[in-house]
């Protein structure tokens, strides 16, 4: 019997808590949205039908966390992190972050 083999790191970091509409977290812009005035177009056509989708099937709220933490390496990550429909049991919007990095081989 063979045991799992775990490799990680433990980083700490920031959170800012923040309301989102469940439809927008759909919604994805990459540096190649704003390539060219024909791509940024693009980009617009897709947030203005989010934002029509949203209008038409009601809005719901959705809590998000935007983690900000630095890799091994000084470089900096953002994650967001999906809380659900009720606010945590936070008194400020602003909280630190642990963040667990495991590396593993699946045994198949």
């Amino acid at each position: 019997m063979s045991e799992n083999k775990i490799v990680g790191g433990i980083f700490t970091g920031s959170a800012k808590i923040g309301e989102m509409l469940d439809t927008f977290m759909q919604l994805t812009l990459t540096p190649q949205d704003i390539t060219s005035p024909i791509a940024l177009q693009m980009a617009l056509s897709r947030i203005y039908e989010t934002m029509t989708k949203t209008l038409t099937s009601g809005p719901k709220k959705r809590y998000i966390a935007e983690v900000r933490f630095t890799d091994s390496l000084g470089n900096p990550v953002v994650i967001g992190l999906d809380l659900g429909e009720k606010l945590p049991p936070f008194t400020s919007n602003e909280v630190k972050a642990r963040i667990l990095i495991e590396l593993f081989e699946e045994q198949r």
